[in-house]
């Protein structure tokens, strides 16, 4: 089967999904509909996906205004290529753009935030969703949360498969690698750890201003920060002025290969995001055994039972995540226990091995019902 991959960016995601349908015996074609240069995947597309070039996409940032003119160069790249289906997303920007391409069949994917968050932002993004989601032959979704708002917008679920993307349990698995805190001479500490873009809708500035208050409780308590984000400065003037920035190692976006050893060299996983479908960090946290402490937003309830993985905590509330991290600090036997249930979790629920499986069966059901047509 030919697939024509359709995405806004390159990140650690695409590139799981390209080379998951490589790997089912596909021809995989990526078309990139910006480049942010904001340094999301470090690592080459999956050896043997073609990266399709275009004329006027995968240069500037997307703009809705831009979407009618992307779409008059993809029928050209439809019609050079010739794909078995469309494979797009987030609803808004890629899967806009293929929507008005007029191709069928044409799958569109959530990304989570663009129907939890975007889709309700005005009249236009709206009116966008609604009949990006009209066109498409079948939706993927990460989360159950993700379907439900789907179906508000008027979708038929009957054309839809949920599947968490998951992750390489075998690259995120549980490790005694203590060679960050070694370095960072935090042998003593209790380490919390939070890996959320700096930006509103992940709630860092409630990660912060919790540990800003945990810090004054307990002097053990250290945070390893990573990524950032549109309110970098933000969140450095809560440390700042609440005097634990020595407290705090903020070493930026690391690499994927990297990434597991700053999970083993926690004690607790901590997320106070607003928006989230099943978010992948959460589940790479379960994988390495880290307990968790996490937002009652629907996406991370599918994922968290309190007490058995870790702490929910009410979205925004800085003195509950505040208090989970105290209690963390001192429950180190809970925390073995959780760490099992948490890995347990991660395996039934969340190997990417087993749920990719859903995304090519999604192919065959799409492929099965209607044949190519180029609109």
């Amino acid at each position: 089967m030919k697939i024509l991959y359709i995405s806004r960016d390159y990140c650690p995601h695409d590139h799981r999904h390209l080379s998951a349908i490589r790997d089912g015996g596909n021809e995989a074609y990526f078309l990139r509909l910006e480049d942010a240069k904001r340094g999301l995947e470090n690592r080459s597309l999956p050896e043997g996906v073609i990266q399709v070039e275009w004329k006027s996409g995968g240069k500037d940032r997307f703009h809705i205004l831009t979407a009618p003119s992307l779409a008059l160069d993809l029928k050209k790249i439809i019609i050079d290529i010739r794909p078995d289906l469309i494979h797009a997303g987030p609803i808004q920007s890629a899967g806009l753009v293929a929507a008005l391409s007029g191709f069928h069949p044409m799958i569109s994917m959530s990304w989570g935030f663009d129907l939890m968050r975007d889709a309700d932002r005005n009249m236009i993004s709206r009116w966008v969703t609604r009949n990006v989601l009209q066109k498409s032959d079948w939706l993927f979704a990460d989360c159950r949360a993700v379907l439900k708002k789907a179906a508000d917008y008027g979708y038929d679920l009957s054309r839809s498969s949920y599947f968490p993307w998951g992750v390489d349990l075998s690259h995120f698995r549980p490790e005694n690698d203590s060679r960050i805190t070694d370095e960072l001479g935090w042998k003593d500490a209790f380490v919390l750890f939070c890996n959320r873009s700096w930006e509103p809708q992940y709630g860092v500035d409630i990660v912060a201003r919790a540990f800003v208050e945990a810090a004054k409780k307990d002097t053990k308590l250290r945070l390893l920060l990573l990524a950032n984000g549109s309110q970098s400065d933000f969140i450095k003037s809560i440390f700042d002025e609440g005097k634990v920035l020595d407290r705090v190692y903020m070493p930026g976006q690391i690499n994927y290969l990297d990434l597991p050893h700053y999970y083993h060299s926690a004690d607790l996983y901590v997320s106070a995001s607003h928006i989230d479908g099943s978010s992948v960090s959460l589940m790479e946290a379960l994988a390495c055994g880290l307990p968790v402490a996490v937002s009652n937003i629907p996406g991370n309830m599918e994922w968290v039972t309190p007490g058995e993985q870790g702490w929910i905590f009410n979205d925004g509330n800085v003195s509950e995540l505040s208090e989970i991290m105290l209690s963390g600090s001192k429950s180190r036997v809970d925390l073995a226990v959780m760490s099992l249930k948490a890995r347990h979790k991660a395996e039934i629920q969340a190997n990417w091995q087993v749920n990719q499986q859903r995304m090519l069966e999604g192919y065959k059901k799409v492929m099965a019902g209607q044949p190519a047509d180029i609109g």
